[in-house]
């Protein structure tokens, strides 16, 4: 799945995946910037509450927004294939300065919205200027693969990660959230070693990744952003390795960011945060 064109005169929006656990109760830095991001004063949010089961999910979202600032918050009812054709909703996503994925499950997600009109309306709207941004399963789905599960620990095992679409709003990341959290080096390694082009970005919890037009991400949030980086590997076991069994993988490059902090996904130069 690759990202739509941008058209001339046209610069992409904001990619922001976050990493889960967002603050929502005090300074709530995430949030507010993803608000500005979206055009500030007067903008204008969508909410995609589909990957959460409780029912509330997209009306906390609303209000939050419009408590942080936003002229405007919608959540969208897509519970099936069918919500995601339909008119109604696809014309907020026509007329959004932002649009937000909410948590839960990222399977939920993709066989919901994935192929679908919605989908292709959400990859549209980034390359003409559209900020999107998800947190926890909408930070994985923001991809163009997603991780949809793999086992926890330091280490890479071979076939303990699966891999399907996402929504491709970028070719260049692979993402995965609750990271520290949820010790998942491993499994982000294991997905790097079938596909080393993208950078992997391991997203703590009240942490983010925005991703401007000219693919610069800056950290922003409590946490810190691992930045795993396999464009100069010189050797994978992953084609060798059975099933369940460790796998070899040199000259990976690591970074950890914390707030301020920038890497280029061009160049691949990481930078510290400004004293």
């Amino acid at each position: 799945m690759s990202p739509a064109k941008v058209e001339a005169h046209h610069k992409r929006g904001f990619i922001v995946p976050i990493g889960g656990a967002e603050d929502k109760e005090g300074q709530a830095d995430i949030l507010r910037r993803f608000i500005e991001v979206s055009g500030g004063k007067g903008s204008r949010i969508v909410v995609i509450p589909t990957a959460s089961k409780l029912e509330d999910t997209g009306r906390r979202y609303e209000k939050l927004f419009r408590k942080l600032g936003a002229d405007e918050a919608k959540a969208l009812p897509l519970f099936s294939r069918d919500d995601c054709g339909k008119d109604e909703w696809l014309s907020y996503i026509e007329r959004a300065n932002g649009i937000f994925v909410t948590g839960g499950n990222q399977l939920r997600l993709s066989t919901t919205i994935g192929g679908t009109a919605m989908a292709k309306a959400i990859r549209r709207a980034n390359a003409r200027g559209v900020a999107v941004g998800g947190t926890s399963a909408g930070a994985a789905i923001l991809s163009e693969h997603m991780i949809a599960s793999g086992e926890e620990g330091h280490t890479p095992h071979a076939g303990k990660v699966a891999l399907v679409p996402g929504f491709g709003l970028t070719n260049r990341i692979m993402i995965d959230q609750h990271f520290r959290q949820r010790d998942r080096l491993g499994r982000l390694l294991t997905a790097l070693a079938y596909n080393p082009f993208a950078v992997g970005v391991g997203l703590d919890e009240d942490t983010a990744a925005f991703i401007d037009h000219a693919r610069v991400l800056t950290v922003v949030g409590g946490g810190a952003i691992t930045i795993v980086d396999a464009s100069e590997l010189t050797h994978s076991s992953i084609a060798e390795t059975k099933e369940g069994r460790p796998v070899c993988l040199t000259n990976v490059r690591l970074h950890v960011l914390t707030a301020g902090g920038t890497f280029d996904l061009e160049t691949r130069r990481a930078s510290a945060p400004a004293e």
